[in-house]
């Protein structure tokens, strides 16, 4: 029996089919629609019969959500799964095929969402916006190039390596370590330039002073002298704080508008 694989054209399909996973969203399987769908070249190349194509898509209509961009990899790894599967059915159960899909969805998810929206898509905004504050034209273009090409970059290799590499790859970064070295250092990244953001674009000071023997003394220059930009990082512990308890963003977002409007007609701001 000659032996089935997947084509460059069969994965050139899958990868741009990817860009509507989130097409046929639904809250009871969420993305299942979309991963089915990018997943059907891959299925009408390995299997011949309407039964074994009936039965693959029905596998990848299961539960299904994660990081759009992130998702090229499983797909990847879903494909080397099945091409295994469609030429060895006795070796692979392919029950395993879904069980290793739902249980890459939660790690690439979270490393999906801090290095995209935690990290790249902060740094993008920052340069962004300190780009359209002085009126440059370049601010919005930098902000969509920095955010999407590194989106663009991981969707690409990671279904690449995915079906490359297959199962074992995971296994291999999981066992090696690499897998909390990544994690460890988007969250040192991600905090650097949320810190750097606060200090540089959130400018809360006070206009308070008073005079002490003959002379002027503003509060803004001694809380300067005891911590530069404190009043800024008050404001960001204070407000993650009320998000930590469970406070709603929209809430927050409408109080500390009306509490700054406030503060600052009283002159405390």
């Amino acid at each position: 029996m000659n032996k089935k694989t997947l084509t460059k054209k069969d994965l050139h399909s899958i990868f741009w089919r990817a860009f509507a996973l989130q097409g046929g969203f639904n809250y009871e399987k969420m993305q299942n629609i979309g991963y089915a769908y990018a997943m059907e070249p891959a299925i009408k190349r390995l299997y011949s019969s309407a039964k074994d194509r009936a039965a693959a898509l029905k596998r990848h209509l299961a539960l299904f959500n994660c990081t759009p961009a992130m998702t090229p990899t499983i797909l990847g790894i879903s494909c080397a799964m099945e091409e295994q599967y469609a030429n060895n059915p006795d070796e692979i159960n392919p029950d395993s095929i879904n069980s290793v899909k739902a249980s890459l969805m939660a790690p690439f998810s979270g490393i999906g969402d801090s290095i995209l929206f935690g990290t790249f898509r902060v740094i993008a905004a920052g340069v962004g916006v300190s780009f359209s504050k002085q009126g440059n034209i370049l601010g919005p273009i930098l902000f969509f190039v920095l955010y999407n090409l590194p989106a663009t970059l991981l969707r690409v290799f990671g279904l690449k390596y995915g079906y490359e590499w297959g199962v074992e790859s995971l296994d291999k970064v999981q066992k090696n370590g690499v897998m909390d070295q990544i994690m460890q250092i988007v969250g040192i990244v991600g905090m650097m330039v949320v810190g750097g953001m606060v200090a540089t674009m959130l400018p809360v000071t006070t206009p308070l002073k008073f005079a002490m023997s003959g002379a002027t003394i503003k509060i803004q220059s001694i809380l300067d002298k005891i911590i530069p930009e404190m009043l800024p990082l008050l404001a960001t512990l204070l407000v993650f704080w009320l998000i930590r308890k469970k406070v709603s963003t929209s809430k927050l977002t409408i109080s500390v508008l009306i509490l700054g409007i406030l503060l600052h007609v009283i002159g405390i701001l």
